[in-house]
């Protein structure tokens, strides 16, 4: 029994491992169109074109079902904390990856 034990222990430890890695594959394979879109969110939040929208949206002037989450400060703010948050975690995961070669 304790090789059938062993086995799915192992099995499972496999497909964690290549969950991980497809997952983490994919992100990587989209981090550079992210990369961009936070880069130019964080230029819009506060900006001319973010308060003129926010005046629009204010006044009544933009549809009524029109999704307008980047008119709202926390919004872009709170997406630009995750994001320098998750560079350091990745900066903090380079690091260990190289040192442990």
């Amino acid at each position: 029994m304790k090789n059938v034990e062993r086995i799915e222990a192992m099995e499972h430890r496999l497909n964690r491992a290549m969950n991980a890695v497809h997952e983490l594959k994919s992100a990587l394979e989209h981090y550079p169109t992210a990369q961009e879109d936070v880069r130019i969110l964080d230029e819009y939040l506060g900006s001319k074109d973010w308060k003129s929208d926010l005046a629009a949206d204010e006044a009544g002037l933009l549809p009524a079902d029109l999704m307008r989450g980047v008119l709202s400060e926390d919004g872009i703010w709170n997406l630009l904390a995750e994001w320098r948050e998750l560079e350091e975690q990745v900066t903090e995961f380079a690091e260990l990856i190289i040192n442990n070669k």
